[in-house]
């Protein structure tokens, strides 16, 4: 991004805060809020990119950090010089501050990895009993296994193309991966339905403090891909899903 007139600094500056407004712009003027871990994670890699193509040669990193090295070392600076040292550790320790300061009482909730789901789930303009709900393409494992296999392969085309990213290439990424026995294989496919149409917006209390970072998809994906998405899940790390009991209680939640 070059600004003939501006500062280098003041570029680098800029260049920052465009790219933090581009972040938030669909939380702003969508609705749509891109969650706040993905942001931090998105800002790191945009500052060292930044960072990069501002010092690709030794002429602009000379320009880009001229006004620092004048602070520090410009004997006529010394009065701003002690201002900023004085200020930036002030300004550090309440930034620091904001983000540790404790609360006058504990949670009043244990926080639940897999909470409850609510009784119905309204989505795609109707609504959903998932004390019921099951997965309308499971069937066709056991009665037309060509077509469920074309349904799981699907299912892993709309996983990497949207789901990847932060669940990985091999569905394993800590802290709750989908392979073992400790995650999906406890969970219903019509709670991991829930989880995707509705993402971290779409917890309960109990979910809290750690919300989910988990966007909803219900916006992005149709009903047909989520479910295919789930089928993949399950078919890739070799679990399957729980099932209903005879008195319709839900299992593993």
């Amino acid at each position: 991004m070059r600004m003939p007139g501006i500062p280098k600094l003041a570029q680098f500056f800029i260049s920052v805060a465009v790219v933090y407004a581009l972040f938030k712009a669909p939380g702003l003027f969508l609705g749509k809020p891109v969650p706040s871990s993905l942001i931090v994670m998105y800002m790191f890699f945009a500052v060292v990119t930044i960072l990069l193509v501002m010092t690709a040669t030794d002429s602009s990193t000379r320009e880009l950090f001229a006004p620092v090295r004048a602070l520090v070392e410009d004997p006529g600076k010394k009065r701003l010089r002690n201002v900023v040292f004085a200020l930036v550790p002030i300004a550090t320790g309440i930034l620091t501050y904001s983000f540790i300061k404790p609360g006058g009482e504990p949670p009043a909730l244990l926080r639940a990895v897999h909470p409850a789901p609510p009784a119905r789930l309204t989505a795609y303009g109707k609504s959903f009993d998932l004390n019921t709900l099951v997965n309308p393409l499971r069937s066709l494992e056991a009665k037309t296994p060509p077509l469920f296999r074309e349904a799981v392969r699907e299912g892993g085309e709309i996983y990497f193309a949207n789901c990847f990213f932060c669940h990985g290439a091999t569905l394993d990424p800590a802290p709750l991966p989908f392979t073992g026995a400790d995650t999906i294989a406890q969970l219903s496919e019509s709670y991991v339905f829930w989880r995707v149409v509705k993402g971290g917006p779409g917890l309960p209390s109990e979910a809290a403090p750690q919300l989910s970072s988990m966007p909803a998809w219900e916006d992005e994906l149709s009903e047909d891909e989520v479910w295919k998405v789930i089928l993949f899940i399950y078919d890739y790390t070799g679990n399957s899903p729980r099932e209903w009991k005879e008195s319709g209680r839900r299992r593993g939640h």
